[in-house]
């Protein structure tokens, strides 16, 4: 997988008006996909349409229509349904450009909502992160994705098993549920996040190498995407859960409370893995350096012991006649026994300071 941009680059919007229906984003080779569930207490239709324009029939039925659309590049195909459905052409801007901050917009008819949908490649051990753009009106839901998988099918199979309360509730309800399969997908990717964290983490004490820091830096610049996407969604679900539109029940505050205390808790945890690999990187840093001042005190040491040799090293073998020592039969063995006395001497001085 390639290296994440944190900022998509947005030159092609340079100059051009807002409202403006132009895509921004990775480039994708899959066709788009558009699946339609329209269901009610009794009665559930689920299909695969070929257009934006064989998604009308459903516009103007009572029961509840789900429209999930699977690629947003086609921006022609997001500018008919959003007509269709008479979306704001700053609401299709927003949802063709997958470079959102996680947010929510009352247009009285609709809300708009943004928000980062994070899961967990458990093959590879990483997170793919791609932006979803529900739209929720007053008998449907229209939700946008960049590309295909998602986290959406326990909710589609709660409505085709009509599991739950989801058959006997409104619109306001389905899209809860897409928003909170959304954020129990982000405590799978903190359990994934969380278990690579401890591994570097007992390497770091029992045996760090020079691939531990690179290892750290990755795991840190995953933990801005995570912070990036993860923060803004408490202030999206809080705005729903103080929600005065029409569109959004009395009974569902209490959800969307719920909702709002797991956001917080994904919050904390994200905030705890930041702080805990600010501190690996300190404290591999400080291993670096101890295992740098060990080799110095090494060093230190040796030249220490041999200063003294060499000084007496150099002073015979200066080879003046004069020297009484050069015609002695024992002076060189005397020597060899001084610096021998003089380096055991040194070492058991240092050790005695515990130097060593």
């Amino acid at each position: 997988m390639g290296r994440r941009k944190l900022v998509r680059t947005r030159s092609g919007k340079q100059g051009l008006p807002p409202g403006t229906p132009v895509y921004v984003g990775r480039e994708e080779a899959a066709p788009v996909r558009i699946s339609v569930i329209d269901y009610d207490e009794g009665n559930l239709v689920e299909r695969q349409v070929d257009s934006a324009e064989d998604c009308a029939p459903f516009r103007d039925r009572p029961s509840v229509t789900w429209i999930h659309v699977t690629g947003v590049h086609d921006s022609q195909l997001v500018q008919t349904l959003g007509n269709l459905y008479g979306l704001h052409p700053l609401v299709q801007e927003d949802i063709l450009n997958t470079d959102q901050r996680p947010k929510v917009k009352d247009f009285d008819e609709y809300l708009f909502m943004a928000i980062k949908m994070l899961q967990w490649d458990a093959a590879h051990s990483e997170m793919t992160i791609e932006q979803v753009s529900p739209v929720l009106g007053k008998d449907f839901v229209i939700s946008f994705q960049e590309r295909p998988g998602d986290v959406f099918e326990p909710v589609r199979n709660r409505i085709r098993t009509g599991k739950g309360r989801i058959r006997t509730m409104g619109a306001d309800y389905l899209a809860y549920s897409l928003l909170d399969a959304i954020v129990d997908a982000y405590f799978v990717v903190l359990e994934g996040r969380g278990e690579q964290i401890e591994a570097l983490e007992d390497e770091l004490v029992s045996n760090p190498s020079p691939a531990t820091l690179p290892e750290i830096y990755r795991l840190r610049r995953d933990g801005l995407f995570v912070r990036k996407s993860v923060w803004p969604v408490r202030e999206l679900v809080g705005a729903l859960e103080r929600a005065e539109s029409s569109l959004v029940g009395d009974s569902m505050h209490a959800y969307f409370r719920d909702l709002y205390d797991h956001t917080i808790q994904v919050i904390d945890t994200t905030e705890t893995f930041r702080e805990m690999l600010s501190g690996m990187l300190d404290t591999y840093l400080s291993s670096l350096s101890n295992g740098m001042n060990e080799v110095m005190k090494v060093l230190t040491i040796i030249a220490t012991i041999f200063i003294p040799l060499t000084f007496i090293a150099g002073i015979y073998g200066m080879n003046f006649k004069a020297m009484p020592e050069l015609e002695w039969r024992w002076g060189y063995a005397a020597a060899l026994v001084l610096m021998a006395a003089v380096a055991v001497g040194m070492i058991l001085y240092i050790k005695r300071k515990k130097w060593i």
